[in-house]
């Protein structure tokens, strides 16, 4: 039978450090629950094979050195959910924590999500706690993962955290492939109206100018306006590419060097949610992301300011992220979270009169659910009406564009055509 290595409390608040042998983590915390101690971790004790197994997989990692290096700690969010559904289903079903490290960490293809779940079983396996061992691979498992593992852990109810976790990460997922969606296409659309009005001026254009010289040389009438700008814009983006190239890289350079900065991110992310079409749904997705997470960590036992600490740290938008912490600090001081939260341009008066609704009725979470359910709905609906606005705006645009520089180039020869008759 499994032994599990125990940290607990009992009634007078010293710490106890015991064995106890279970079929699994949930039969050991029953028993230590019914002896009055307070858990703060229990992990499984490794077996003789268990240690051969850390071994050889700490020879393989040692083997990475000569074929190269080991891989980069990273891993695509499509795996990390995967990983998460399925961690939560052996956890339920009462496989032990260990075995099921094993047996995932077995099945995962990405050699860098493999190496860093390897070194998470050495450390759970040394006596470290799942949560502990996590937070030292931050770039795969951020702070609203750790945080709800270690809630699981402290509460027992670690199948139920990864649940939601799962859930969780499944609609940030999904949200965030909305968004791909509904910027992939204006952005494809611009890029090439762009490259096709570049090569228009830069190739095609020129082959015309001398036809128009040779025209005006041999008696023919002024060229109209349209083609002379057409002409001097040609010559201005051939003979200066290397000022406009310069230039268009500096003001890259330059936002990025704003928005690096504290008040430049703040008012970047502020642009993001006034602009037009685009700025609605930005705040949107910053809304929906909010309340999902704050929601999250309130139903999987983090205190309400932790899970504000850590909203905020994953907010995404520095607007909202103000306003977070400044809720927190209202909280502090004993004040209720609604009103700071309407002090911030972000949140609607409808989002914060139901937080208020939530804080009187102890129902928080049930109601930030709901908002995270309605923005939810409510970003589906707006990418789909900007996918159908996109599409015939980019083509007029195109049209204009590349219509126009068609147009001013045969305006002279119609007008050359009327002349002679």
């Amino acid at each position: 039978m499994p032994r599990f290595k125990v940290l607990a409390r009992d009634i007078s608040g010293n710490k106890v450090q015991q064995s106890v042998e279970a079929v699994n983590q949930a039969e050991a915390r029953a028993q230590l629950r019914s002896r009055n101690l307070t858990i703060l971790s229990v992990v499984e004790e490794a077996s003789r094979g268990a240690q051969r197994d850390a071994q050889q997989r700490q020879q393989g990692a040692i083997q990475y050195k000569f074929i190269g290096g080991p891989p980069r700690p990273r891993t695509k969010s499509k795996d990390l959910v995967v990983f998460t559904r399925q961690f939560a289903t052996m956890v339920g079903a009462g496989i032990p924590l260990l075995e099921c490290l094993d047996i995932l960490t077995e099945q995962v293809t990405d050699p860098g999500f493999k190496l860093i779940l390897s070194r998470i079983v050495d450390d759970v396996r040394a006596g470290v706690d799942l949560s502990t061992a996590m937070m030292k691979h931050q770039k795969v498992f951020t702070n609203i993962y750790t945080n709800m593992i270690r809630a699981g852990e402290a509460a027992g109810q670690l199948d139920e955290i990864l649940l939601r976790l799962a859930e969780y990460q499944e609609s940030s997922e999904k949200l965030r492939s909305q968004i791909k969606s509904a910027m992939t296409y204006p952005v494809v659309s611009i890029c090439l109206v762009l490259a096709i009005t570049i090569a228009l001026l830069v190739f095609i254009i020129p082959k015309f100018e001398t036809i128009f010289s040779s025209l005006a040389s041999g008696g023919a009438k002024e060229l109209p306006g349209p083609t002379k700008f057409v002409l001097a814009l040609s010559r201005g983006v051939r003979g200066n590419w290397e000022i406009l190239l310069g230039a268009s890289f500096g003001i890259f350079m330059a936002i990025r060097v704003f928005k690096k900065t504290e008040k430049g991110a703040y008012y970047w992310d502020l642009l993001m949610i006034k602009m037009p079409i685009f700025g609605p749904l930005a705040k949107k997705v910053a809304l929906s992301r909010f309340a999902r997470t704050f929601s999250t960590l309130l139903k999987s036992g983090v205190n309400i300011l932790g899970a504000l600490d850590i909203v905020a740290a994953t907010a995404g938008n520095r607007v909202l992220e103000a306003a977070v912490v400044a809720s927190r600090e209202s909280i502090r001081r004993g004040e209720p979270l609604a009103k700071p939260l309407g002090e911030s341009p972000v949140f609607p008066p409808m989002v914060v009169r139901m937080v208020e609704i939530g804080e009187k009725a102890g129902q928080l979470e049930g109601l930030l659910e709901k908002i995270s359910q309605f923005y939810d709905d409510e970003v589906s609906s707006t990418v789909e009406q900007l996918t159908a606005l996109i599409e015939p705006l980019m083509i007029g645009i195109m049209g204009l564009l590349v219509g126009g520089i068609v147009l001013a180039v045969f305006l002279p020869i119609i007008k050359l055509q009327n002349a002679m008759k």
